[in-house]
């Protein structure tokens, strides 16, 4: 192959590794070329200046980052791989080429407390560039991203902030470094030679692997070819009308290998699905947001899964649910009936198309229920609601209202503000959060249902559950907004046994305790949805292993951990737009999925 067409390979495929929409028909020889080029990047790398350990970065909640282009030509690359672990503000000194100094730029960034500068060797040489440097690093938590030449090290002698210096000035060495920050890679490389004073042969520091890594299958020793089959599931669904669109996400021993989107957010519109995109991950909520609460709680001894909920519920000491044990609750076995359907319901004066006082909780776009609606009218029929099948499996709606309720009042904290605060912020988590319509634009947020008999509007950033949405929002079965990423994310944790980003968020006995089947009447784990043992329902798919543990989603969405083939798979999407529909289901669209993943991991290279 010629170089010239190597090359164009190479950065195609690199754009591919940045954004992940790039062709499924990626040939296998051409990511083993690909992944040669950026492995001789990684080993090439050199860390400078860390003898703080600020690489990789730690608490990300506490980071206000900025990323700062001193005219490198790759910095799209380089941004959209600072996004994938970060919120981060973008700045460049073009904008500033009127300037002598860059004194504005450093005025602009004054909310930010960690500056991520990317440089290339050309440019070290411009007293400017070096000035603001030196100066914005006097007061803010500074790293340096140099490409090219070693010998620009040389004018940054007196820097004291870390240094991430490559040789290349490329797309690829723009996507690695940004993980060298994050702890997606590792560094290893020493200083092969002596470029100054203070940078001598033999300096650098090395790095362990902390988060996600974003990557081609072949990094994970998967063929690409074998995971093309995905595109055919996924278009084969989309015309046959069982959802608009999805976005699929796979990760194998920490890296991510596979994420696309595909179809749009409605038949009506060309608005393609992208991987930023915002979706209602429905019961995922269980799994994603109320048993990690819980599994704190219990690690914390704050609370005890044997003993009955009327301990925690003082208004349950009166009701059916009084004597109900925590553990049968977390199994679905607590005897609760599946769901109430509330919205059916609603009188006339429970609701107003105008936000007032009397009518403060917003259910939709012009619907807002009235104050106090589920403490005086749910809440009272779920207490009192009859106790019918307790021991045996009945799933329930009900079980994850009960454990908000008792997770927040342990806790003193509502769910929605406990989960960002302990897991989703510090986790790098961006999109994942209840009420998403209060953070983000609504053209992030997939649409849902074009809800014709309860709310009467298009469902687009309020949950779809109905008794989640006359709840606020914010509910312990429902009400979860996120990306896959982010769903990664947390995801990975659990699979690391508790840790991510340096951080122990569990014990690891903790994670096998609440995942692994608890159950002697079903299949679950505490909170979390599990392999099936009757091969006959091949659940959640034909060849997951009986590691496997997650949850599904109604509105068309699935996560499932399989810890033996070391597998993260998420699968999102809004099935139930424009209105629901079963064919998700019957056609085994996601199991399908899973299978041609498991498959492709099994094959190997």
């Amino acid at each position: 192959m010629k170089k010239n067409k190597l090359a164009g390979i190479i950065t195609t495929s690199l754009f591919a590794l940045s954004t992940f929409t790039a062709c499924a028909q990626q040939e296998h020889q051409q990511n083993e070329q690909i992944l040669m080029v950026s492995n001789t990047i990684t080993s090439n790398t050199a860390l400078l200046n860390n003898q703080d350990n600020t690489i990789p970065l730690l608490n990300l909640d506490k980071k206000n980052i900025a990323s700062v282009n001193l005219g490198f030509n790759n910095q799209s690359v380089f941004d959209s791989l600072l996004s994938k672990y970060a919120k981060i503000g973008t700045f460049s000194a073009a904008d500033y080429a009127n300037s002598a100094t860059l004194n504005d730029l450093e005025d602009d960034l004054k909310y930010f407390n960690t500056i991520l500068i990317t440089i290339p060797s050309a440019a070290a040489n411009d007293s400017r560039n070096i000035n603001f440097i030196l100066s914005i690093a006097k007061s803010k938590q500074v790293i340096i991203s140099l490409f090219g030449e070693g010998r620009a090290l040389n004018v940054l002698d007196a820097l004291n902030a870390p240094i991430l210096w490559t040789e290349q000035n490329t797309p690829i060495a723009a996507a690695i470094i940004p993980q060298m920050i994050f702890g997606g890679i590792a560094v290893s490389q020493k200083l092969n030679h002596s470029f100054s004073p203070k940078y001598t042969l033999g300096t650098g520091y090395t790095t362990n692997v902390i988060r996600l890594k974003y990557t081609l299958p072949e990094d994970a020793k998967v063929n690409a070819n074998n995971l093309s089959e995905i595109d055919h599931i996924a278009t084969e669904a989309i015309k046959a009308h069982a959802t608009p669109g999805i976005v699929v996400l796979v990760a194998k021993d920490g890296k991510v290998i596979f994420n696309k989107g595909y179809g749009n957010h409605t038949y009506e519109n060309n608005n393609p699905d992208k991987l930023t995109d915002i979706f209602d991950v429905a019961s995922l909520t269980k799994t994603t947001a109320t048993t990690p609460t819980i599994m704190r709680l219990v690690e914390q001894q704050k609370l005890n899964l044997d003993t009955n909920i009327g301990a925690y519920i003082p208004k349950a000491r009166t009701t059916p649910m009084n004597s109900i044990k925590i553990r049968e609750v977390m199994l679905h076995q607590a005897g609760f009936i599946p769901y109430i359907a509330f919205h059916n319901n609603i009188q006339p004066g429970d609701y107003s198309r105008d936000s007032s006082a009397l009518y403060n909780t917003k259910v939709a776009d012009n619907y807002y229920i009235r104050k106090n609606y589920f403490k005086d009218v749910m809440w009272p029929k779920m207490l009192n609601s009859p106790i019918r099948t307790r021991g045996t499996y009945v799933y329930s709606d009900i079980s994850m209202y009960v454990m908000k309720e008792i997770a927040e009042r342990i806790s003193g904290i509502p769910l929605d503000q406990y989960v960002q605060e302990n897991f989703y912020k510090p986790l790098g988590m961006q999109t994942a959060g209840f009420l998403p319509r209060n953070r983000f634009p609504r053209e992030q947020i997939i649409p849902t249902e074009q809800d014709n008999y309860f709310r009467k509007t298009l469902l687009q950033g309020y949950v779809h559950d109905q008794g989640a949405a006359l709840s606020g929002g914010v509910s312990g079965h429902a009400g979860l907004f996120a990306s896959a990423n982010d769903i990664a994310i947390i995801y990975q944790m659990f699979l690391n046994k508790g840790s991510y980003g340096g951080q122990q968020y569990f014990t690891p006995q903790t994670v096998d305790m609440f995942t692994a089947k608890q159950s002697n009447v079903s299949r679950r784990g505490l909170g979390f949805d599990r392999w099936d043992p009757d091969l006959t329902k091949k659940y959640p798919s034909e060849t997951a292993s009986p590691q496997t543990y997650g949850h599904t989603g109604y509105t068309g969405t699935c996560v499932w951990v399989d810890p033996a083939r070391g597998l993260v798979y998420i699968f999102l999407s809004n099935r139930v737009y424009p209105s629901v529909t079963d064919k998700l289901s019957t056609m085994k669209i996601r199991g399908r999925i899973q299978d041609v993943i498991n498959k492709a991991i099994d094959k190997g290279i």
